[in-house]
């Protein structure tokens, strides 16, 4: 591979190595994957590697030594090691921003800088802060808490609560209420008692509208503001809400809503399974994060995800990935994972500002089976576009219908094999081409421990993949013109007096009010 060039502390990737990883794909012209497999019998355990609680294998990729070793060697040009070094560290990888990203620093100590020092002390302190608040929506008799937040204010505590269902000690139901849509508070209040309910708002500025309206009809519901939490970093804001200072945990700018479910945007999963289960989870990330960061790059986990999904994107040019958790509790995880995973890679400008040299993030989509073998798996085997994959599967269950969870792991296994290897037929319609890339998951259970190392291992290989691209992965600047212009056209719709600036927003503005 071509060598790097060096831009300051970043290593910065060329056309010319692009070029090359896309060369190392030609001698897959032709070339079958389930021949490859066939004929190398080291392959399955060259292939794999365990992490923990996570067995991975990559075996059902469309690469062969060569092209492994082309991708390490692009790893190592792009400075992966150094660059999950500065993470870890405290440097300014969030460039745009001008801040750390010290995700990391919530649930380890293995930051040596004095960013990732002092983010250490607050994020331990921050959780003495959620045991005590823990110990006071006990103590003030409600049965149900409201997480009020959208994005990754809900997304991951909600994926983690309902993940985690089988260790929720039964104290306190823990509900979610995300979407501006005002039906959606209509049909949880249905089920609630104002008199036992608390509402735990979450927002880093506290001028989330979402999350202010619903917070508002909540507020309204229960007849004043005493059962309010919040957790936020704007005390002036959560104190003109009518949230007192004592019932707000901390935000910091050095965590990104999406990589937050560590901090106490996770306090919703601490009053489902309790502080001993939260705390577990946070170990399960500190480990794949000791993994991650002392691994050399030929056995590194979260390395060799991320470089499968440049692999595909980049010398396959596949343009969408999906993720198949074979178990329901997992059911939300494609939902975390698109926002995570797009939310962070899709740029089209590197640092600094010069276009990327080729294709970032693929379109990222999926569902729990089997549920989805019965939707979109017709397309997925006789489609025209490959779609890559992650299978992710749990060994032992947490309950006892064997059967049941044999039938289900046949199904994990068939599939991946089945897309990989396909099946040759004498009429066409019922051939299956194969060639379908995936990875697979084993978890050996699904606990706090082993979800918290499996959404480690997709933190750190987003990173990664930004690391290839030159992207930053910690800002989200996109989303924001949306937001700017619905405020815009917010008083439009109160007062027909007023007009859009577009025309056809103008025209449907029309039909709104005549309809309205």
């Amino acid at each position: 591979m071509p060598r790097a060039l060096r831009a300051g502390s970043r290593a910065v990737l060329t056309a010319a190595h692009w070029q090359a990883l896309r060369r190392q794909a030609d001698p897959w012209v032709g070339r079958r994957l389930r021949d490859v497999i066939a004929a190398d019998d080291a392959r399955a355990d060259a292939y794999s590697l365990r992490v923990g609680p996570i067995y991975a294998s990559f075996a059902r990729q469309c690469v062969d030594a060569a092209a492994t070793e082309a991708l390490f060697g692009l790893a190592r040009d792009a400075g992966v090691p150094d660059a999950l070094r500065r993470l870890f560290d405290g440097a300014q990888v969030n460039a745009s921003e001008g801040r750390p990203a010290l995700h990391t620093a919530l649930r380890s100590g293995l930051g040596e800088g004095p960013a990732a020092i002092e983010a250490r002390r607050l994020a331990l302190a921050g959780r003495l802060g959620m045991d005590r608040l823990h110990a006071s929506v006990l103590a003030s008799g409600v049965t149900d808490v409201v997480n009020v937040g959208i994005g990754g204010s809900d997304l991951g505590p909600r994926l983690a609560v309902d993940a985690l269902r089988d260790f929720h000690d039964g104290r306190l139901r823990v509900h979610f209420l995300s979407n501006l849509d005002g039906s959606a508070a209509q049909h949880l209040l249905r089920t609630l008692d104002p008199a036992r309910t608390a509402a735990l708002l979450v927002s880093k500025s506290f001028g989330t509208h979402e999350t202010l309206l619903n917070g508002a009809i909540l507020r309204d519901w229960m007849g004043g503001s005493e059962r309010l939490y919040a957790v936020s970093a704007n005390l002036d804001r959560t104190q003109a809400f009518g949230i007192a200072s004592e019932r707000v945990l901390p935000m910091w700018d050095w965590v990104g809503g999406r990589y937050s479910l560590w901090s106490a945007v996770g306090f919703a999963l601490q009053l489902a399974i309790g502080r001993e289960g939260f705390e577990q989870m946070l170990a399960g990330a500190a480990r794949m994060d000791t993994h991650v960061l002392q691994a050399p790059i030929e056995s590194n986990m979260a390395v060799w995800h991320a470089l499968m999904s440049a692999w595909n994107r980049n010398a396959l040019g596949h343009a969408s990935h999906a993720v198949l958790p074979y178990d329901e509790r997992l059911g939300l995880l494609p939902a975390y994972l698109q926002q995570l995973v797009m939310e962070s890679l899709g740029k089209s400008v590197r640092i600094g500002g010069a276009p990327v040299l080729g294709a970032t993030v693929p379109v990222l989509w999926g569902g729990a089976g089997t549920n989805v073998q019965h939707s979109f798996f017709q397309a997925l085997h006789q489609g025209t576009d490959p779609v890559p994959a992650d299978f992710i599967g749990v060994v032992r269950p947490a309950h006892g219908h064997a059967e049941s969870h044999r039938a289900l792991l046949a199904n994990l296994l068939a599939q991946s094999q089945a897309l990989a290897n396909g099946a040759d037929a004498a009429d066409p319609q019922k051939g299956y081409p194969g060639d379908r890339p995936s990875s697979l998951f084993l978890l050996d259970e699904l606990t706090p421990h082993s979800l918290g190392a499996l959404l480690a291992m997709y933190e750190h290989s987003v990173y990664v993949q930004s690391v290839l691209w030159g992207i930053n992965a910690f800002d989200q600047w996109g989303v924001e013109l949306g937001k700017q212009i619905a405020g815009e056209l917010l008083p439009a719709l109160a007062d027909p007096a007023l007009q859009a600036s577009d025309p056809v927003t103008r025209a449907l503005l029309s039909e709104i009010r005549a309809r309205g």
